[in-house]
């Protein structure tokens, strides 16, 4: 029963993605990148296989028993999926609040009637998924701005080396960046496209803002407030305002601010002196246990909002440069650090470009959404996670967004072609 239930999931799937194929090759210009992009999604599916990680582990093992309890009590699996706590033959895993993990292992335990609780295929359906997101949001991005260069969003999120490797196998990020992507794409297709289909669009945004709040809901948060205030100013748009750019900035940060007011009214944990309080001991406890690995410090960080602001920038910075290649011990640190050279050469050529008037064909307020999306996720994590080695795996939470801007300018595009 098992085994055929497996086989005829599997292909279900593979009809899937045999049928989503031709419609992605088909894209002008960027589609003969569609199957070079997915033999690469593969080959790091491969590599993290190679040796698992310890989360990857946890997963598979949780996830596997979870599986049992659905085969053997389907009424108790149902039961516990609302819950935050698992029970079963023995075993316990108790989680408080909006755990990611305890989703994912939710996740596989479903997956694993497909995957048979196999590592690689769980790895494949992941990557897949993360692939697929990337390239619907290549896709809208084509179909809405044709004249806008077709090859950044395939640099941002299928290209960039640790975009790809963290975003591939059994990785919280391959859900988080990939239903990133499917929000975002479907925004847009929303905000600026036809209104043929729009049903079938809102309920896929909402499916995959539902996937992106479970993987990581802080960022979810901010995510969903950048595209909450670009819907507004298309809204403005549609009635002959907002035309000027200062004003278009106005209402996003003004949305962004009374959201941020309202969430602290509903929850304590939105509030000023909350959030930074917790972000002081995110930021303490990690820092003492990387006191012996590459790591950032801050002295004066206090647990007040003036402090958080002061180090704001600087926490930024260090998200976009550390480490450095000189920094840590091991090749992985030379690679991320010579990988953040390439970044910072890239910021400084989008910053002449758009001093010179060639920033790009993307509308000011898409760029501005995503650049206050990416600059507030940098200072946050920076601020938050001082080892350097997981910071540069977070930040692919909002990289391959801010590739995508930096890849735009008239400069890159010159160089692309």
């Amino acid at each position: 029963m098992k085994i055929v239930l497996a086989l005829l999931l599997n292909a279900g799937l593979l009809w899937l993605l045999w049928r989503w194929l031709p419609r992605a090759r088909q894209l002008p210009q960027v589609g003969r990148w569609v199957l070079p992009t997915l033999a690469l999604k593969l080959l790091a599916t491969a590599i993290t296989l190679v040796a698992l990680t310890e989360d990857a582990v946890y997963f598979l093992d949780w996830s596997r028993r979870m599986t049992d309890q659905l085969w053997q009590a389907p009424g108790q699996w149902l039961q516990m999926l609302p819950t935050d706590e698992f029970h079963w033959q023995g075993a316990k895993l108790v989680f408080h609040g909006f755990s990611n993990t305890l989703f994912i292992v939710k996740l596989l335990s479903v997956l694993n009637l497909a995957s048979l609780g196999s590592a690689g295929l769980n790895a494949l359906y992941l990557s897949v998924f993360s692939f697929v997101g990337s390239w619907e949001l290549v896709r809208q991005l084509r179909r809405l701005w044709p004249q806008a260069m077709p090859l950044a969003a395939v640099g941002a999120f299928l290209l960039w080396p640790t975009v790809v490797y963290w975003t591939s196998g059994l990785t919280k990020e391959s859900l988080l960046v990939g239903s990133g992507a499917l929000v975002l794409a479907a925004v847009l297709r929303l905000a600026y496209g036809r209104p043929v289909g729009r049903a079938w669009v809102v309920a896929g945004l909402l499916a995959a803002a539902l996937l992106h709040f479970k993987m990581r809901y802080f960022f979810a948060v901010v995510l969903f407030g950048v595209l909450a205030g670009l819907g507004l100013i298309r809204v403005f748009q549609a009635m002959g305002l907002a035309r000027n750019r200062l004003v278009q900035l106005a209402l996003l940060l003004g949305l962004l601010a009374g959201g941020g007011w309202a969430a602290g009214e509903v929850n304590t944990l939105f509030r000023p002196n909350k959030f930074t309080s917790q972000l002081q001991r995110n930021y303490t406890a990690l820092l003492r246990v990387s006191a012996d690995r590459p790591h950032l410090r801050y002295p004066d960080l206090q647990p007040t909002t003036a402090s958080v602001v002061r180090h704001a920038p600087l926490a930024a910075l260090n998200t976009l440069a550390r480490p450095w290649p000189w920094e840590g011990d091991s090749l992985r640190y030379v690679a991320a650090g010579l990988e953040n050279l390439l970044l910072l050469a890239l910021l400084g050529v989008a910053l002449v470009a758009a001093v010179r008037g060639h920033a790009g064909r993307l509308p000011f307020a898409v760029v501005a959404a995503l650049l206050l999306y990416c600059l507030l996720l940098a200072a946050l994590l920076g601020l938050t996670t001082p080892n350097l080695g997981t910071l540069s795996r977070y930040r692919t939470t909002f990289l391959p967004f801010l590739l995508l801007l930096l890849l735009q300018n008239d400069y890159v595009r010159r160089w692309l072609r």
